[in-house]
């Protein structure tokens, strides 16, 4: 049964292929990626109607295991079915799926589009429910893998609009400060784009005080929403 429905999606993504919409999707990323070319509307609508069809009224280790089954094709939109189907699942997460979670992170994410889907959505909501899971989340920042350091940070964006994570946003930060990937550096500075909507005179403070050895593209991604003088004086 489950074979047959992840046989049956594969086809109907085969079927909405947009040649032209795969092609642009390659341009989009830098990195070498495994895309069918569906649009994300149609994506979208695959998955919720299958989800609601055949996969809702399973447990919560039979959707892992199917989500696991499409994460193992390395296509962007299996992955993208992956993740909400595990989304739909939230109000049932405990703290050993952290487990999983960082299972799929370390071993099938391989591009940023995977990275800021998993830690915007089913892993930040992971967190959320037992932010005692966040000293885990913090050894992130030492990892070889890119997209690891880059979820120590995207993964508090959803955090900091739920709750006061600014210690941990700026902890973050300054461990990631001086990294060398410009997507690591998208990545923390986008995090403290999003604490500033909050935490605006705090966060400037934060730059400031680091704007002289912060690399440039972080820095104008976390004061990319604060008024033109701050900016301005931030740019200097």
């Amino acid at each position: 049964m489950s074979k047959n429905v992840i046989a049956k999606i594969r086809q109907e993504l085969k079927s909405n292929i947009d040649q032209k919409y795969k092609e642009g999707s390659i341009r989009y990323f830098k990195e070498k990626i495994k895309v069918y070319g569906v649009r994300t509307p149609i994506l979208r609508k695959i998955a919720n109607q299958y989800f609601k069809s055949s996969i809702k009224r399973k447990n919560k280790k039979e959707v892992f295991g199917l989500c696991e089954e499409f994460l193992k094709s390395g296509y962007n939109e299996e992955a993208t079915i992956a993740f909400a189907w595990a989304y739909q699942l939230k109000n049932e997460y405990q703290k050993s799926d952290f487990v999983v979670f960082e299972r799929w992170l370390k071993k099938y994410v391989d591009n940023w589009g995977k990275c800021d889907d998993f830690c915007n959505h089913s892993f930040a909501e992971l967190i959320f429910k037992y932010p005692e899971l966040i000293v885990q989340v913090k050894k992130w920042v030492n990892s070889k893998n890119r997209w690891v350091r880059r979820a120590s940070a995207v993964i508090f964006i959803l955090l900091i609009r739920k709750r006061n994570f600014l210690k941990d946003v700026f902890w973050t930060a300054d461990k990631l400060l001086m990294d060398q990937d410009d997507l690591v550096q998208k990545g923390y500075g986008w995090m403290l784009k999003e604490a500033s909507n909050i935490y605006q005179k705090e966060v400037f403070d934060f730059v400031m005080k680091r704007k002289d050895k912060m690399p440039r593209t972080a820095l104008r991604y976390a004061i990319e929403k604060m008024p033109q003088s701050m900016r301005k004086k931030a740019m200097n």
